[in-house]
C-alpha cells in the first residue's frame, strides 16, 4: 500500500508528465542517434546535440515564461510575441548602424539601442494588455493586431532592408563571452527564469495571477485590481519578448524583420500546453513550460 500510495503521488506531480515526454524524446534521439549525449571541447566551446539543444531553445523558454503568465492571468495567449521579437531587433540594429544596412562599427552606444529595443517591446506589451484587462477584448484576437501589424513596423524601423551590425561584441549575446564554452543565450534564459520565479515566490504577484485567472471576478471583489495584474502579464510578456528578440537578433548580428520570431508564438504556446498548463487560465507552472520548451526544441533537433 505504501508503494502504490507513492506512486500514486508521484504521477500525481505537476511535473510528472512534462519530464515524461522530455525524456520519452531524448531516448528516442539516443536510439537514433547514440552519441547524442557526447559532449566535446574544440577550440574552447562546447559541441554537441545536447549542448545544441539547450542553446536553441534559449529564445523559446523566456517566451515561454511571459506566455505563461499571459495564460494564467487572462485565460489566453499573446500570439504577437514573435513580432515583438522583430520590432525589438529592429529598434537595436537601427540605432546601432545609425540608419546604414551595414556597420562595422557601432554608430551609437549599446545601452541606447538595447533600452531602446526593450522599452520598444515593453510598449507593444502595454498596447495588448490595455486591448484585452481594459477594453476585455480576447486575448488571442487582441493580439492578433501586433501578430499582423507589428512584422510591418519592424520593416518600417529598418527602411524595409536587413540590417547588418558586424561587431564582435554584438554577436556575444547570441555567442560566446571571452573564453567561456558556455553559449550565452544559456545564461540569458537562466537568469530570466531565476528572476521571474524570483518575483512570483518572494511576492504576492504569483498568488494574484492564479486568483484572477482562476475568477476575475470574484479576486476583484476581494480587493485584488484584476485589470491591473492582467496588464502587468502582457508587459512583462512584452518585455520577455524583446530580450528574446535581441538574442535571435545577435545570433545573426542583423535585424530580419521577417524571419526573427517568425511562428515562434506557436510554439511558445505548445510549450506552455506540453508543461501541464491548463490554456484556460489559473494555477501554472513555470518549471513546466521550460520544460516543454527544451521538449519541443529536442523534438526540432530530432
Amino acid at each position: 500500500m505504501k508503494k502504490a500510495f507513492d506512486f500514486k503521488k508521484i504521477t500525481g506531480m505537476r511535473l510528472f508528465m512534462p519530464i515524461v515526454c522530455l525524456l520519452a524524446v531524448l531516448l528516442v534521439n539516443v536510439i537514433t542517434t547514440p552519441g547524442f549525449f557526447k559532449i566535446s571541447l574544440n577550440n574552447g566551446v562546447l559541441y554537441g546535440y545536447i549542448v545544441d539543444v539547450v542553446n536553441r531553445a534559449s529564445e523559446l523558454v523566456i517566451l515561454a515564461i511571459g506566455m505563461t503568465l499571459v495564460t494564467a492571468a487572462s485565460g489566453g495567449q499573446d500570439i504577437s510575441v514573435g513580432a515583438i521579437m522583430a520590432v525589438a531587433a529592429a529598434l537595436c540594429c537601427q540605432i546601432l548602424s545609425g540608419g546604414e544596412a551595414s556597420v562595422t562599427s557601432f554608430q551609437n552606444p549599446v545601452i541606447i539601442a538595447v533600452l531602446a529595443a526593450l522599452a520598444g517591446s515593453v510598449l507593444c506589451g502595454m498596447f495588448n494588455g490595455v486591448l484585452v484587462a481594459k477594453l476585455n477584448i480576447q486575448p488571442m484576437v487582441a493580439t492578433l493586431i501586433l501578430y499582423t501589424a507589428g512584422r510591418g513596423i519592424a520593416q518600417l524601423i529598418t527602411n524595409g532592408q536587413i540590417t547588418y551590425v558586424r561587431v564582435g561584441s554584438y554577436k556575444m549575446l547570441g555567442g560566446y563571452i571571452g573564453n567561456c564554452p558556455i553559449p550565452t543565450p544559456i545564461f540569458v534564459a537562466i537568469i530570466a527564469i531565476i528572476i521571474v520565479h524570483f518575483v512570483l515566490k518572494k511576492t504576492a504577484l504569483g498568488l494574484y495571477i492564479e486568483s484572477v485567472g482562476i475568477n476575475a471576478t470574484a479576486s476583484r471583489l476581494v480587493g485584488l485590481n484584476s485589470t491591473m495584474i492582467k496588464f502587468l502579464t502582457y508587459v512583462i510578456c512584452g518585455l520577455l519578448a524583446g530580450i528574446a528578440g535581441l538574442v535571435a537578433s545577435s545570433r545573426i548580428y542583423s535585424a530580419d524583420a521577417n524571419n526573427i520570431g517568425l511562428n515562434m508564438e506557436m510554439d511558445a504556446i505548445l510549450a506552455v500546453a506540453l508543461g501541464g498548463n491548463v490554456l484556460g487560465g489559473g494555477k501554472f507552472s513555470l518549471m513546466g513550460s521550460v520544460i516543454g520548451a527544451y521538449t519541443i526544441q529536442a523534438l526540432t533537433t530530432t
